[in-house]
Protein backbone atom coordinates (compact mmCIF):
# COMPACT_ATOMS: atom_id res chain seq x y z
CA UNK A 1 0.00 0.00 0.00
CA UNK A 2 1.39 3.14 -1.13
CA UNK A 3 1.81 5.91 2.01
CA UNK A 4 0.57 9.17 2.04
CA UNK A 5 0.06 11.77 4.57
CA UNK A 6 -3.15 13.72 2.90
CA UNK A 7 -5.06 13.88 -0.62
CA UNK A 8 -4.43 13.20 -3.66
CA UNK A 9 -5.91 15.91 -6.74
CA UNK A 10 -5.75 14.80 -10.00
CA UNK A 11 -5.92 17.64 -12.86
CA UNK A 12 -7.49 16.05 -15.94
CA UNK A 13 -9.20 13.26 -13.76
CA UNK A 14 -11.57 12.20 -16.39
CA UNK A 15 -9.18 10.53 -18.54
CA UNK A 16 -9.21 6.39 -18.57
CA UNK A 17 -5.56 6.61 -17.53
CA UNK A 18 -6.12 9.19 -14.60
CA UNK A 19 -9.23 7.58 -13.44
CA UNK A 20 -7.98 4.69 -12.97
CA UNK A 21 -5.60 6.00 -10.86
CA UNK A 22 -8.28 7.84 -8.64
CA UNK A 23 -9.83 4.37 -8.14
CA UNK A 24 -6.66 2.78 -7.17
CA UNK A 25 -6.28 5.15 -4.47
CA UNK A 26 -9.96 5.21 -3.01
CA UNK A 27 -9.73 1.75 -3.32
CA UNK A 28 -6.49 2.35 -0.50
CA UNK A 29 -8.83 4.51 1.62
CA UNK A 30 -6.75 7.53 0.30
CA UNK A 31 -8.99 11.16 -0.40
CA UNK A 32 -9.24 11.98 -3.95
CA UNK A 33 -9.88 15.09 -5.50
CA UNK A 34 -9.75 16.33 -9.21
CA UNK A 35 -10.77 18.21 -11.92
CA UNK A 36 -11.76 18.41 -15.65
CA UNK A 37 -13.38 19.83 -18.70
CA UNK A 38 -15.90 17.97 -18.82
CA UNK A 39 -17.66 14.92 -16.35
CA UNK A 40 -18.57 11.81 -17.72
CA UNK A 41 -19.69 8.40 -16.76
CA UNK A 42 -15.97 7.87 -15.11
CA UNK A 43 -16.28 10.72 -13.13
CA UNK A 44 -19.92 9.59 -12.14
CA UNK A 45 -18.51 6.27 -10.99
CA UNK A 46 -15.58 8.42 -9.13
CA UNK A 47 -18.20 10.52 -6.93
CA UNK A 48 -19.88 7.46 -5.84
CA UNK A 49 -16.57 5.98 -4.63
CA UNK A 50 -15.87 9.15 -3.08
CA UNK A 51 -14.04 11.56 -5.19
CA UNK A 52 -14.48 15.35 -4.98
CA UNK A 53 -14.93 16.70 -8.89
CA UNK A 54 -15.08 19.78 -10.14
CA UNK A 55 -15.76 20.80 -13.62
CA UNK A 56 -13.35 23.22 -15.26
CA UNK A 57 -10.01 24.34 -14.33
CA UNK A 58 -9.15 26.52 -11.07
CA UNK A 59 -7.19 27.03 -8.41
CA UNK A 60 -10.14 26.97 -5.96
CA UNK A 61 -10.25 23.44 -6.89
CA UNK A 62 -7.04 22.46 -5.17
CA UNK A 63 -8.13 22.12 -1.80
CA UNK A 64 -5.35 20.89 0.41
CA UNK A 65 -3.65 18.09 -1.02
CA UNK A 66 -0.52 16.26 -0.36
CA UNK A 67 0.37 15.56 -3.81
CA UNK A 68 -1.24 16.87 -7.47
CA UNK A 69 -0.95 13.97 -10.11
CA UNK A 70 -0.99 15.91 -13.92
CA UNK A 71 -0.90 14.28 -17.56
CA UNK A 72 1.76 14.58 -19.79
CA UNK A 73 -0.99 16.86 -21.77
CA UNK A 74 -0.83 19.28 -18.99
CA UNK A 75 -0.42 23.03 -19.50
CA UNK A 76 2.07 24.91 -17.15
CA UNK A 77 -0.69 27.89 -17.25
CA UNK A 78 -3.11 25.67 -15.79
CA UNK A 79 -4.01 27.18 -12.49
CA UNK A 80 -4.48 24.20 -10.38
CA UNK A 81 -0.96 23.49 -11.32
CA UNK A 82 0.07 26.96 -10.90
CA UNK A 83 -1.36 27.47 -7.69
CA UNK A 84 0.10 24.31 -6.28
CA UNK A 85 3.76 25.02 -7.51
CA UNK A 86 3.24 28.41 -5.32
CA UNK A 87 2.30 26.27 -2.45
CA UNK A 88 5.27 24.03 -2.54
CA UNK A 89 2.97 21.01 -3.12
CA UNK A 90 4.55 18.48 -5.01
CA UNK A 91 3.34 17.74 -8.93
CA UNK A 92 4.50 14.61 -10.57
CA UNK A 93 3.15 13.01 -14.08
CA UNK A 94 0.68 10.54 -14.36
CA UNK A 95 3.32 7.87 -15.33
CA UNK A 96 5.53 8.48 -12.03
CA UNK A 97 2.26 7.94 -9.96
CA UNK A 98 1.58 4.46 -11.76
CA UNK A 99 4.79 3.70 -11.11
CA UNK A 100 4.08 4.18 -6.90
CA UNK A 101 1.12 2.43 -7.19
CA UNK A 102 2.64 -0.48 -8.86
CA UNK A 103 5.67 -0.68 -5.96
CA UNK A 104 6.49 -4.12 -5.03
CA UNK A 105 4.39 -5.75 -7.32
CA UNK A 106 5.53 -8.39 -10.40
CA UNK A 107 4.42 -5.90 -13.08
CA UNK A 108 3.32 -7.25 -16.83
CA UNK A 109 3.29 -4.25 -18.92
CA UNK A 110 1.80 -4.31 -22.62
CA UNK A 111 2.86 -1.63 -24.92
CA UNK A 112 2.67 -0.91 -28.73
CA UNK A 113 1.43 1.14 -31.66
CA UNK A 114 -2.00 -0.62 -31.86
CA UNK A 115 -3.91 -3.63 -29.34
CA UNK A 116 -2.58 -2.76 -25.98
CA UNK A 117 -6.15 -2.51 -24.47
CA UNK A 118 -7.43 -5.61 -25.82
CA UNK A 119 -4.33 -7.11 -25.10
CA UNK A 120 -3.99 -6.38 -21.70
CA UNK A 121 -7.59 -6.94 -20.75
CA UNK A 122 -7.26 -10.24 -21.90
CA UNK A 123 -4.06 -10.64 -19.74
CA UNK A 124 -6.10 -9.57 -16.77
CA UNK A 125 -9.12 -11.46 -17.60
CA UNK A 126 -7.06 -14.83 -17.86
CA UNK A 127 -5.21 -13.78 -14.41
CA UNK A 128 -8.53 -12.94 -12.59
CA UNK A 129 -9.81 -16.11 -13.92
CA UNK A 130 -6.76 -18.59 -12.78
CA UNK A 131 -7.78 -17.21 -9.12
CA UNK A 132 -4.59 -14.63 -9.44
CA UNK A 133 -6.84 -11.42 -8.90
CA UNK A 134 -4.24 -9.02 -10.16
CA UNK A 135 -4.02 -5.38 -9.74
CA UNK A 136 -4.75 -3.66 -13.19
CA UNK A 137 -4.75 -0.13 -14.99
CA UNK A 138 -6.29 -0.42 -18.38
CA UNK A 139 -6.47 1.94 -21.23
CA UNK A 140 -10.32 1.24 -21.53
CA UNK A 141 -13.18 0.04 -19.86
CA UNK A 142 -12.99 -4.07 -20.03
CA UNK A 143 -16.59 -5.48 -20.36
CA UNK A 144 -15.44 -8.84 -18.68
CA UNK A 145 -13.56 -7.34 -15.56
CA UNK A 146 -16.47 -4.67 -15.64
CA UNK A 147 -14.34 -1.58 -15.19
CA UNK A 148 -10.62 -0.63 -16.16
CA UNK A 149 -9.04 -0.25 -12.90
CA UNK A 150 -8.76 -2.88 -9.34
CA UNK A 151 -6.41 -2.88 -6.93
CA UNK A 152 -6.37 -6.95 -6.85
CA UNK A 153 -5.19 -9.31 -3.82
CA UNK A 154 -1.67 -10.55 -5.39
CA UNK A 155 1.47 -9.36 -6.27
CA UNK A 156 1.20 -9.21 -9.96
CA UNK A 157 0.11 -6.16 -12.09
CA UNK A 158 -0.98 -5.65 -15.51
CA UNK A 159 -0.54 -1.93 -17.08
CA UNK A 160 -1.44 -0.58 -20.38
CA UNK A 161 2.00 1.01 -20.93
CA UNK A 162 1.46 4.24 -22.58
CA UNK A 163 4.48 5.13 -25.19
CA UNK A 164 3.19 9.08 -25.05
CA UNK A 165 6.10 10.86 -24.11
CA UNK A 166 7.96 8.41 -23.01
CA UNK A 167 5.67 7.61 -20.21
CA UNK A 168 6.42 3.60 -20.21
CA UNK A 169 10.06 4.71 -18.89
CA UNK A 170 8.24 4.65 -15.82
CA UNK A 171 8.37 1.44 -15.60
CA UNK A 172 10.19 -1.50 -14.32
CA UNK A 173 8.45 -4.60 -16.14
CA UNK A 174 8.97 -8.22 -14.79
CA UNK A 175 6.95 -9.31 -18.45
CA UNK A 176 6.59 -6.28 -21.23
CA UNK A 177 4.61 -7.56 -24.27
CA UNK A 178 5.37 -5.80 -27.64
CA UNK A 179 2.35 -5.94 -30.13
CA UNK A 180 3.57 -3.59 -32.37
CA UNK A 181 5.71 -1.01 -33.76
CA UNK A 182 4.44 1.59 -36.24
CA UNK A 183 5.17 5.41 -35.49
CA UNK A 184 2.73 7.65 -33.63
CA UNK A 185 2.78 10.65 -31.65
CA UNK A 186 5.07 12.38 -34.32
CA UNK A 187 4.12 15.62 -32.84
CA UNK A 188 6.37 14.38 -29.79
CA UNK A 189 8.51 12.09 -31.36
CA UNK A 190 9.27 13.68 -34.49
CA UNK A 191 10.58 11.03 -36.31
CA UNK A 192 9.69 7.38 -36.92
CA UNK A 193 13.76 5.91 -35.38
CA UNK A 194 12.79 8.45 -32.15
CA UNK A 195 9.82 6.59 -31.64
CA UNK A 196 11.48 3.14 -32.23
CA UNK A 197 13.92 4.29 -30.50
CA UNK A 198 11.36 4.49 -26.90
CA UNK A 199 10.14 1.16 -27.42
CA UNK A 200 14.28 -0.10 -27.06
CA UNK A 201 14.70 1.55 -24.30
CA UNK A 202 11.10 0.68 -23.00
CA UNK A 203 12.50 -3.41 -23.38
CA UNK A 204 15.84 -2.40 -21.31
CA UNK A 205 13.83 -1.23 -18.50
CA UNK A 206 12.65 -5.29 -17.91
CA UNK A 207 13.81 -6.60 -15.01
CA UNK A 208 17.00 -8.94 -14.89
CA UNK A 209 15.64 -11.80 -15.92
CA UNK A 210 12.72 -11.06 -17.20
CA UNK A 211 10.79 -11.80 -20.24
CA UNK A 212 10.22 -9.79 -23.48
CA UNK A 213 6.91 -11.10 -25.45
CA UNK A 214 7.64 -9.45 -28.73
CA UNK A 215 4.94 -9.78 -31.99
CA UNK A 216 7.69 -10.84 -34.58
CA UNK A 217 5.33 -10.74 -37.62
CA UNK A 218 5.65 -7.21 -37.14
CA UNK A 219 8.58 -5.37 -38.87
CA UNK A 220 9.35 -2.62 -36.00
CA UNK A 221 8.51 -4.66 -33.25
CA UNK A 222 11.08 -7.29 -33.91
CA UNK A 223 13.66 -4.54 -34.88
CA UNK A 224 13.16 -3.41 -31.48
CA UNK A 225 13.85 -6.86 -30.09
CA UNK A 226 16.65 -7.66 -32.11
CA UNK A 227 18.13 -4.08 -30.20
CA UNK A 228 17.98 -5.58 -26.84
CA UNK A 229 19.23 -8.47 -27.68
CA UNK A 230 22.51 -8.13 -25.41
CA UNK A 231 20.12 -7.31 -22.32
CA UNK A 232 20.08 -9.67 -19.66
CA UNK A 233 16.09 -10.76 -20.22
CA UNK A 234 14.48 -13.45 -22.00
CA UNK A 235 12.98 -13.05 -25.50
CA UNK A 236 10.26 -14.66 -27.08
CA UNK A 237 8.70 -14.27 -30.19
CA UNK A 238 5.42 -14.92 -31.32
CA UNK A 239 3.30 -14.68 -34.60
CA UNK A 240 1.12 -16.70 -37.16
CA UNK A 241 4.08 -15.93 -40.02
CA UNK A 242 7.83 -18.21 -39.94
CA UNK A 243 9.08 -19.92 -37.15
CA UNK A 244 8.17 -18.37 -33.66
CA UNK A 245 8.38 -19.37 -30.16
CA UNK A 246 4.64 -18.75 -29.78
CA UNK A 247 2.87 -19.73 -32.69
CA UNK A 248 -0.75 -19.93 -34.32
CA UNK A 249 -1.42 -22.76 -36.42
CA UNK A 250 -4.47 -23.75 -38.64
CA UNK A 251 -6.29 -20.43 -38.35
CA UNK A 252 -9.56 -19.69 -39.01
CA UNK A 253 -11.53 -17.05 -38.77
CA UNK A 254 -15.14 -16.26 -40.31
CA UNK A 255 -18.18 -14.46 -39.39
CA UNK A 256 -18.88 -17.02 -36.22
CA UNK A 257 -15.79 -16.68 -34.62
CA UNK A 258 -12.44 -17.94 -35.28
CA UNK A 259 -9.81 -20.56 -33.92
CA UNK A 260 -6.51 -21.75 -34.19
CA UNK A 261 -4.04 -24.27 -32.64
CA UNK A 262 -1.31 -22.28 -30.03
CA UNK A 263 2.09 -23.92 -30.42
CA UNK A 264 5.03 -23.65 -28.24
CA UNK A 265 8.26 -24.34 -29.19
CA UNK A 266 6.82 -26.50 -31.96
CA UNK A 267 4.52 -28.51 -29.37
CA UNK A 268 1.01 -27.72 -29.86
CA UNK A 269 -1.14 -26.92 -26.62
CA UNK A 270 -4.50 -27.09 -28.52
CA UNK A 271 -7.17 -25.22 -29.78
CA UNK A 272 -8.15 -21.75 -29.00
CA UNK A 273 -11.03 -20.49 -30.04
CA UNK A 274 -13.28 -17.21 -29.90
CA UNK A 275 -17.05 -16.08 -30.98
CA UNK A 276 -15.54 -12.67 -32.08
CA UNK A 277 -12.15 -12.90 -34.26
CA UNK A 278 -12.01 -9.07 -33.76
CA UNK A 279 -8.85 -7.04 -33.68
CA UNK A 280 -5.60 -8.14 -35.09
CA UNK A 281 -7.16 -11.60 -34.65
CA UNK A 282 -5.15 -13.72 -33.48
CA UNK A 283 -1.84 -11.94 -32.85
CA UNK A 284 -3.76 -10.34 -29.61
CA UNK A 285 -4.51 -13.62 -28.42
CA UNK A 286 -1.00 -14.93 -28.79
CA UNK A 287 0.49 -12.42 -27.08
CA UNK A 288 -1.95 -12.39 -24.04
CA UNK A 289 -1.35 -16.29 -23.74
CA UNK A 290 2.55 -16.42 -23.83
CA UNK A 291 2.29 -13.77 -21.31
CA UNK A 292 0.15 -15.82 -18.89
CA UNK A 293 1.23 -19.47 -19.73
CA UNK A 294 4.71 -18.09 -19.19
CA UNK A 295 3.00 -17.54 -15.70
CA UNK A 296 2.18 -20.89 -14.84
CA UNK A 297 -1.41 -20.50 -15.47
CA UNK A 298 -2.71 -23.58 -17.01
CA UNK A 299 -3.37 -24.17 -20.66
CA UNK A 300 -7.28 -24.87 -19.64
CA UNK A 301 -7.69 -21.49 -18.16
CA UNK A 302 -6.74 -19.50 -21.10
CA UNK A 303 -8.42 -21.52 -23.51
CA UNK A 304 -11.88 -21.11 -21.33
CA UNK A 305 -11.20 -17.18 -20.64
CA UNK A 306 -10.46 -16.69 -24.67
CA UNK A 307 -13.67 -18.29 -25.14
CA UNK A 308 -15.73 -15.77 -22.84
CA UNK A 309 -13.58 -12.86 -23.72
CA UNK A 310 -15.69 -9.82 -24.85
CA UNK A 311 -13.14 -7.40 -24.99
CA UNK A 312 -13.14 -3.41 -23.97
CA UNK A 313 -15.45 -1.41 -24.27
CA UNK A 314 -15.30 1.17 -27.88
CA UNK A 315 -13.59 -2.00 -29.72
CA UNK A 316 -15.91 -3.72 -32.49
CA UNK A 317 -18.86 -2.99 -29.97
CA UNK A 318 -22.08 -3.03 -31.06
CA UNK A 319 -24.13 0.41 -30.36
CA UNK A 320 -27.66 -1.07 -32.05
CA UNK A 321 -30.04 -1.77 -34.20
CA UNK A 322 -32.55 -0.08 -35.75
CA UNK A 323 -34.34 0.72 -39.37
CA UNK A 324 -32.68 -2.23 -40.45
CA UNK A 325 -29.15 -0.92 -39.85
CA UNK A 326 -26.33 -2.28 -37.49
CA UNK A 327 -24.21 0.63 -35.94
CA UNK A 328 -20.99 -0.29 -34.37
CA UNK A 329 -18.44 1.35 -33.00
CA UNK A 330 -14.72 1.35 -32.75
CA UNK A 331 -11.76 3.63 -31.33
CA UNK A 332 -9.53 3.18 -33.82
CA UNK A 333 -7.66 6.27 -34.64
CA UNK A 334 -4.58 5.66 -36.26
CA UNK A 335 -4.39 4.37 -40.26
CA UNK A 336 -3.46 1.09 -39.08
CA UNK A 337 -5.68 0.66 -37.06
CA UNK A 338 -9.05 1.69 -39.44
CA UNK A 339 -7.63 -0.64 -41.88
CA UNK A 340 -7.73 -3.58 -39.68
CA UNK A 341 -11.28 -2.29 -37.73
CA UNK A 342 -12.62 -2.35 -41.89
CA UNK A 343 -11.13 -5.70 -42.72
CA UNK A 344 -12.77 -6.64 -39.37
CA UNK A 345 -16.36 -5.28 -40.43
CA UNK A 346 -15.96 -7.06 -43.47
CA UNK A 347 -15.14 -10.20 -42.40
CA UNK A 348 -17.87 -9.87 -39.61
CA UNK A 349 -20.66 -8.72 -42.38
CA UNK A 350 -19.32 -10.11 -45.95
CA UNK A 351 -22.51 -9.12 -47.74
CA UNK A 352 -23.49 -5.85 -46.55
CA UNK A 353 -22.54 -2.11 -46.82
CA UNK A 354 -20.55 -0.50 -44.56
CA UNK A 355 -20.75 3.08 -43.97
CA UNK A 356 -17.94 4.90 -41.61
CA UNK A 357 -18.20 7.91 -39.41
CA UNK A 358 -14.84 9.05 -38.68
CA UNK A 359 -13.58 11.29 -36.12
CA UNK A 360 -10.23 12.82 -36.62
CA UNK A 361 -7.85 12.38 -33.19
CA UNK A 362 -6.19 16.21 -33.13
CA UNK A 363 -5.05 18.15 -36.25
CA UNK A 364 -1.08 17.08 -35.92
CA UNK A 365 -1.66 13.39 -36.36
CA UNK A 366 -4.15 13.99 -39.34
CA UNK A 367 -1.16 15.97 -41.38
CA UNK A 368 1.97 13.93 -39.73
CA UNK A 369 0.36 11.03 -40.91
CA UNK A 370 -1.69 12.54 -44.21
CA UNK A 371 -0.39 9.78 -46.93
CA UNK A 372 -1.64 6.86 -45.11
CA UNK A 373 -5.28 8.53 -44.12
CA UNK A 374 -5.89 8.93 -47.70
CA UNK A 375 -5.30 5.55 -48.03
CA UNK A 376 -6.74 3.24 -45.11
CA UNK A 377 -9.97 3.63 -46.65
CA UNK A 378 -10.61 0.43 -48.77
CA UNK A 379 -13.63 -1.63 -47.79
CA UNK A 380 -16.21 1.37 -46.72
CA UNK A 381 -18.96 1.99 -49.34
CA UNK A 382 -19.47 5.24 -47.94
CA UNK A 383 -17.65 7.49 -45.41
CA UNK A 384 -18.64 10.98 -43.34
CA UNK A 385 -15.86 12.38 -41.86
CA UNK A 386 -16.73 14.66 -38.46
CA UNK A 387 -15.13 17.50 -37.38
CA UNK A 388 -11.90 16.81 -35.71
CA UNK A 389 -11.17 15.83 -31.85
CA UNK A 390 -9.22 18.55 -30.75
CA UNK A 391 -7.97 17.22 -27.25
CA UNK A 392 -4.92 19.38 -26.74
CA UNK A 393 -4.27 21.24 -29.82
CA UNK A 394 -5.63 24.41 -31.72
CA UNK A 395 -6.19 23.93 -35.57
CA UNK A 396 -3.02 25.65 -36.74
CA UNK A 397 -0.91 22.28 -35.24
CA UNK A 398 -2.19 20.53 -38.29
CA UNK A 399 -4.96 19.32 -40.90
CA UNK A 400 -8.30 19.44 -40.27
CA UNK A 401 -11.57 17.03 -41.40
CA UNK A 402 -12.54 19.33 -43.79
CA UNK A 403 -9.63 19.46 -45.63
CA UNK A 404 -9.14 15.41 -45.07
CA UNK A 405 -12.49 14.76 -46.71
CA UNK A 406 -12.10 16.42 -49.74
CA UNK A 407 -8.72 14.51 -50.57
CA UNK A 408 -9.79 11.19 -49.91
CA UNK A 409 -9.67 9.38 -53.59
CA UNK A 410 -12.11 8.06 -54.91
CA UNK A 411 -14.16 10.84 -53.39
CA UNK A 412 -16.23 8.56 -51.40
CA UNK A 413 -16.07 11.13 -48.24
CA UNK A 414 -18.15 13.84 -47.32
CA UNK A 415 -17.59 16.54 -44.20
CA UNK A 416 -20.02 16.46 -40.92
CA UNK A 417 -19.34 20.12 -38.55
CA UNK A 418 -21.30 18.53 -35.83
CA UNK A 419 -22.79 15.12 -33.95
CA UNK A 420 -26.12 16.12 -35.63
CA UNK A 421 -25.01 16.52 -38.88
CA UNK A 422 -22.91 13.13 -39.19
CA UNK A 423 -26.02 11.61 -37.68
CA UNK A 424 -28.47 13.18 -40.86
CA UNK A 425 -25.57 12.03 -43.03
CA UNK A 426 -25.54 8.72 -41.99
CA UNK A 427 -29.45 7.83 -41.86
CA UNK A 428 -29.68 9.90 -45.38
CA UNK A 429 -26.69 7.65 -47.30
CA UNK A 430 -27.25 4.24 -45.56
CA UNK A 431 -30.56 1.50 -46.30
CA UNK A 432 -31.83 -1.25 -44.51
CA UNK A 433 -29.12 -3.82 -44.50
CA UNK A 434 -26.32 -1.73 -44.24
CA UNK A 435 -23.54 -1.31 -41.16
CA UNK A 436 -23.00 2.00 -39.81
CA UNK A 437 -19.58 2.45 -37.75
CA UNK A 438 -18.72 5.05 -35.92
CA UNK A 439 -14.63 5.22 -35.86
CA UNK A 440 -12.33 7.50 -33.69
CA UNK A 441 -10.67 8.62 -30.13
CA UNK A 442 -12.22 11.17 -29.38
CA UNK A 443 -16.48 12.02 -28.56
CA UNK A 444 -17.96 10.23 -32.00
CA UNK A 445 -19.21 7.77 -30.12
CA UNK A 446 -21.97 9.63 -29.08
CA UNK A 447 -23.26 9.91 -33.17
CA UNK A 448 -24.22 5.90 -32.47
CA UNK A 449 -27.05 6.67 -30.57
CA UNK A 450 -27.83 9.96 -32.47
CA UNK A 451 -28.21 8.01 -35.43
CA UNK A 452 -30.58 4.99 -33.51
CA UNK A 453 -32.64 7.74 -32.57
CA UNK A 454 -33.15 9.17 -36.41
CA UNK A 455 -33.81 5.91 -37.07
CA UNK A 456 -36.28 4.63 -34.79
Amino acid sequence: MIELTGPVHLVGIGGIHMSAIAQLLLERGVAVSGSDLTLSPLTAKLERLGARIAQGHASANLGDPALVVITAASQPDNPEIVAAKARGIPVILRAEMVARLMEGKRVIAVSGAHGKTTTSSLIAFILHNAGLRPMYLLGGESIDLDGHAAWGEGDLCVVEADEYKRAFHEYSPAVAVITNVEADHLDYFGTADAYSEAFAVFARRIIEGGRLIVCADDLGARQVSEQVEDAPIQIEWYGVEGSRYWSARDVQAGVEGGSFTLLRGGAALGEIATPNPGHAFPLNILGASAACLGLGVPFAVVRESVAAFRGAKRRFQLTGEAGGRTVMDDYAHHPAEVRTTIATARRRFPDRRIIGVFQPHTYSRTALLWDEWLGCWAGLDGLIVLETYAARELPSAGRGAAELAAAIRPALASYAKDFDEAASQAVARSRPGDVIMTIGAGDVVEVGPRILEALQ
